[in-house]
């Protein structure tokens, strides 16, 4: 009885994750098939003028998804001084999105990396589990030049 209950759970909980309404795209695989390739859209919630859309093969009566996902990430508004003020300059950056993929501890994340150097903000959707040896991820690049948040750089003296 306990574990048709734990089946039950699961089942609903996959319901609830098809009803993402940050979801703008969702591409059917065929006919034989129970995944699909799901598009969502993620704004920056720091840095707003960044939208993010993230593709991920997502199964509909499975009790994991698969780790594969790709990210792209572009300047869609304004990018202002204060908004990178507030951001984590860490090197590891800091998580921006969390989504589960398993009942068994696996999720995607997405991080936010400031590149100083570049002036560059840098997104990487990667899964937290090991899967056929590699741990898969996906990078995009978003560069301030051309936004109020661009610092000009001195000019070497030569």
């Amino acid at each position: 009885m306990r574990l048709k209950n734990i089946f039950i759970a699961s089942l609903l909980s996959l319901g609830l994750t098809a009803c993402d309404n940050n979801e703008v795209g969702d591409v059917s695989l065929g006919l034989f098939t129970t995944q699909d390739i799901k598009i969502n859209q993620l704004i920056d919630p720091i840095v707003t003028g960044v939208t993010c859309h993230i593709a991920s093969i997502e199964a509909d009566l499975s009790l994991s998804d698969p780790s594969d996902s790709s990210i792209a990430c572009r300047q869609t508004g304004e990018i202002t001084p204060e908004m990178i003020a507030k951001i984590d300059k860490s090197d590891s950056g800091e998580v921006i999105f969390k989504k589960s993929k398993s009942i068994f501890f696996k999720s995607m994340k997405m991080r936010r990396i400031y590149d100083p150097k570049t002036q560059t903000l840098i997104y990487v959707s990667y899964s937290t589990k090991e899967t056929s040896g590699s741990f898969k991820h996906s990078i995009s690049t978003v560069p301030l030049w051309g936004t109020q948040a661009y610092q000009k750089q001195p000019e070497p003296n030569h």
